[in-house]
C-alpha cells in the first residue's frame, strides 16, 4: 500500500492526477507502471465511444462516469511524458486555454461576427494560420487517416467545398454515385479483387458526397441503417423460431416473406 494516502469523502481533479502518478510510481501498480501511449491507446478509443453511448442514451448518470474514465485517459496519457520530462498536465492546460482564447477573437478581442458561419469560419483560417498551412492539401494532410473512415472522408470532402471543388448541386453527386456503381459492377464481373476494393471505396466516398449536400451525417446514417436491420433481422429470426423455419435450409424467397413481415411490425 502506497504510504501516506490519504482517503476523502470527496476527490478534484488535482487528486487524480496525483492518483495516477502513485499508481505508476514505486510501489503502486505493476500493470499501470509499465504501459505505453501505444499500450493503451485503444483505451482511449473506446472510453471515447462509451462517451457518446451515454449521451445517445442520455444518461446524465452514466455520462458523468463516462467522462470520469476518459478524463483518466487523458491524465494517464499526461503522467507518462510527465515521467519523460517531456510537458505534464499543467502544459496540456495552458496549451488548450491559449488556443480557446486564440480561436476566440469575436470573444477575447474585437472581432465582430455575424452568426455561427462567421465563427467557424474564423476558426478555420485562424487555425490554417497557426498552423502554418497554405494550400486546401495540408489543411487536408492535417485530418487524422485514424479517423473513422466516413467521417474522415467528410472532413476532406468540406475543405474541398471551401476551395470550390464540389458539384454545383446534388444531382451531380448522385450521378457521380450511380456511375462508381455500374463501375462496381464491372469489377466484379471482372471478379478483379483489386479493382472491386478500389470501386467499393468510390462507391462508398460518392455516397458520403451526397450525405453532404442533403445535410445528414453519413456516419450516424450508417449506425441507424445498421441498428434498422439488425432489429428486423432480429424479428425475422424470432418468427421463423415461431413457424419452426430453419433459416439455413430456407428459400431466399421464404426469407424475403419474414423480412417483408418483420418490416410491417
Amino acid at each position: 500500500m502506497v504510504d501516506n494516502f490519504e482517503f476523502k469523502k470527496n476527490y478534484v481533479f488535482s487528486d487524480l492526477v496525483n492518483i495516477v502518478a502513485l499508481l505508476r510510481g514505486e510501489g503502486g501498480c505493476p500493470w499501470d507502471a509499465v504501459q505505453t501511449h501505444t499500450t493503451i491507446k485503444k483505451d482511449l478509443i473506446e472510453e471515447t465511444y462509451e462517451v457518446i453511448e451515454a449521451i445517445n442514451k442520455d444518461d446524465k448518470t452514466l455520462l458523468c462516469e463516462e467522462l470520469g474514465d476518459l478524463l483518466l485517459q487523458v491524465v494517464f496519457h499526461s503522467q507518462i511524458e510527465t515521467e519523460a520530462q517531456c510537458f505534464n498536465i499543467d502544459d496540456i492546460c495552458d496549451g488548450i486555454c491559449k488556443k480557446l482564447i486564440e480561436r476566440h477573437p469575436h470573444v477575447f478581442g474585437e472581432v465582430n461576427v455575424d452568426g455561427v458561419e462567421d465563427v467557424l469560419t474564423n476558426w478555420d483560417d485562424i487555425k490554417r494560420r497557426t498552423k502554418g498551412q497554405k494550400t486546401t492539401t495540408q489543411a487536408m494532410q492535417a485530418v487524422p487517416r485514424e479517423l473513422p473512415a466516413l467521417m474522415r472522408s467528410t472532413k476532406i470532402q468540406k475543405k474541398a467545398k471551401k476551395a470550390g471543388f464540389d458539384w454545383d448541386d446534388i444531382s451531380g453527386a448522385l450521378d457521380k454515385l450511380e456511375e462508381e456503381i455500374a463501375e462496381l459492377r464491372e469489377a466484379i464481373d471482372s471478379q478483379d479483387d483489386n479493382a472491386c476494393f478500389d470501386e467499393l471505396g468510390d462507391v462508398l466516398f460518392s455516397a458520403v458526397n451526397v450525405s453532404r449536400f442533403i445535410d445528414v451525417d453519413a456516419e450516424e446514417a450508417l449506425t441507424a441503417a445498421t441498428d434498422k436491420f439488425f432489429n428486423r433481422f432480429s424479428i425475422v429470426e424470432q418468427l421463423a423460431e415461431k413457424k419452426n423455419i430453419d433459416m439455413k435450409n430456407t428459400s431466399l424467397e421464404e426469407l424475403d416473406k419474414l423480412w417483408d413481415e418483420a418490416k410491417k411490425s
